[in-house]
């Protein structure tokens, strides 16, 4: 006997079970959009899926647009037509001047009250910043500089050839107010070259980089042209980012930069020798990447030697 018992509730009729769960019509015999066909399982269409499919489209458009433009600002720079083309521009009165002539002083730093202008420079003796010693030989032949070397008790010894590196000290009795500059070297146990300058409480100035920009300028020849000195800004940056502290390949790199910007102007920018050269130049006999064959690398560097002012930089380097 059963426990339960149910009666039948339906006749003899057979009933026909569906095969599918949802019904869809055939795409491919048609050309409207598949967010059309998204039904629910009532036959009416998903809102909130049409909406999604929708904002699909539209991002998958923008995306598009943006592309192009990219494309667009991406043909502007690597091509001969770009907008400006620094290389190509023609170099202003300023950056026309060489190193020869005067420049007051009290126009570039104001007046000095009868005190001399002490530049203090705190450098390794294991990596002389031979670009300084450049820059040091270029204020000489522009203003009276008395020119001093010491040696920090930080370091043990220095080599003969890097304490005269500023010239053979001075023997005789002088006066320093007779002087317009006051450059001084210290051979110190210090990460990165660090400055001075007259101010006793004025802040540290670190960085080859950054010291060689304030020593080019108190030459008064600067470029007024901003592309031309944004130009040597990044030569600079380059020269001790990456010939100075960069891997073999990325030297190698710069390398071949440097010749092919030397290929279309005797100088690395515009038609004088500027910061840019000093720095380059310095860096690559520093480091000894100047021995790649490059045609137009050799000519540069021995144009900078005919200058006279990289003579000494073999001397020490040996």
């Amino acid at each position: 006997m059963a426990m339960y018992q149910v009666k039948p509730f339906g006749g003899g009729d057979i009933i026909h079970l569906p095969t599918c769960m949802y019904r869809l019509p055939n795409i491919h015999t048609q050309t409207v959009r598949c967010a059309d066909h998204v039904l629910q399982q009532n036959g009416e269409i998903d809102t909130g899926l049409k909406a999604l499919e929708e904002r699909q489209d539209e991002i998958l458009r923008r995306l598009w647009e943006l592309k192009a433009a990219v494309d667009g600002l991406a043909k502007t720079v690597t091509t001969p037509d770009a907008d400006l083309d620094a290389t190509t521009v023609p170099p202003s009165p300023a950056s026309a001047s060489t190193f020869r002539g005067s420049v007051d002083l009290d126009s570039l730093l104001g007046r000095d009250l009868g005190a001399l202008r002490d530049i203090v420079i705190n450098a390794s003796p294991s990596r002389p910043p031979l670009c300084l010693l450049v820059l040091h030989r270029l204020l000489c032949q522009r203003y009276q500089v008395l020119s001093s070397v010491h040696v920090h008790s930080s370091v043990s010894s220095v080599p003969p050839k890097l304490v005269n590196c500023l010239g053979l000290r001075r023997t005789d009795n002088f006066q320093r107010q007779r002087f317009q500059l006051g450059f001084t070297l210290i051979w110190k146990d210090v990460p990165k070259v660090q400055m001075k300058f007259c101010v006793p409480t004025m802040c540290t100035i670190e960085g080859e980089a950054n010291v060689a920009r304030f020593l080019f300028r108190l030459l008064g020849v600067e470029p007024q042209d901003p592309a031309m000195a944004t130009m040597i800004d990044s030569w600079v940056d380059t020269a001790f980012l990456q010939l100075a502290q960069g891997g073999a390949k990325e030297q190698a790199t710069v390398v071949h930069a440097l010749n092919d910007s030397l290929s279309r102007s005797p100088w690395l920018v515009g038609a004088e020798y500027s910061l840019a050269d000093m720095a380059c130049a310095s860096c690559l006999l520093q480091t000894g990447a100047a021995k790649s064959g490059l045609v137009n690398v050799q000519r540069w560097l021995k144009a900078c030697q005919n200058l006279g002012h990289f003579n000494f930089i073999h001397a020490l380097l040996q």
